[in-house]
């Protein structure tokens, strides 16, 4: 078994920012790992010394289609709970806007004690409309609002505290926790192919409806 490493980077400028070429990028590569039989976790880390500066807005002012670029950030963003496969995010530096929606849509993320994660629309007089749906997910609204509201990313270590990360490290040691992580877990072996999603769909139902749901998965599982 193996553990597979997806990069975000944007070739045409800084900030690894995300436009719908890279997007799909990404995906094909979340897609191929997911499928191969012999990949038990994805770390997904970004070029440089940046996890991800968000969407590519100064591409959208230059002409680009709003609703093209958000469609596509809202596909990743839907697409990742759906994997079969685990994913930790390794931010190895500040994770702002969208970049902060990849953290938080991770299995597990881990971070660097200098790196900020969280949005910043809003100091900057915009709302992140898609940018703030993984985090209310994530954190619910008390938390995510100290961040979406005030547009002031939290730091590595608000963010363990709330609940963004699961553990900070230093740059050296990033990628050894990072895989530490998808070391636990792959205790669960194929199963996870179903059980993941099955977590993430029950973590939008209600509670009645969630267990209802269960116990036709529970059943074939014991089959």
């Amino acid at each position: 078994m193996s553990i597979v490493t997806i990069t975000i980077t944007n070739p045409s400028g800084d900030g690894n920012l995300l436009n719908p070429q890279v997007i799909s990028g990404l995906s094909e590569e979340l897609r191929a790992a997911d499928a191969d039989a012999d990949v038990s976790g994805i770390i997904l880390t970004g070029a440089g010394e940046v996890f991800c500066s968000g969407l590519d807005i100064p591409a959208i002012q230059a002409g680009g289609d709003p609703v093209e670029f958000a469609t596509a950030l809202a596909g990743l963003l839907k697409y990742l709970p759906t994997l079969g496969t685990p994913v930790v995010a390794a931010v190895n530096g500040n994770a702002v806007a969208s970049g902060a929606s990849i953290v938080a849509v991770a299995d597990y993320a881990v971070a660097t004690p200098e790196a900020v994660i969280g949005t910043r629309e809003v100091s900057l007089g915009i709302w992140p409309m898609v940018a703030q749906v993984p985090l209310i997910q994530r954190l619910g609204a008390r938390w995510a609002m100290e961040n979406v509201g005030s547009g002031e990313p939290f730091s590595a270590e608000r963010a363990r505290e709330v609940g963004l990360i699961n553990a900070i490290a230093p740059a050296d040691h990033l990628i050894a926790t990072a895989e530490e992580w998808l070391e636990k877990a792959a205790r669960a072996g194929a199963i996870a192919a179903v059980g993941r999603p099955a977590f993430y769909r029950f973590a939008e139902m209600g509670y009645d409806e969630a267990l209802d749901a269960s116990v036709a998965l529970f059943a074939d599982m014991n089959r």
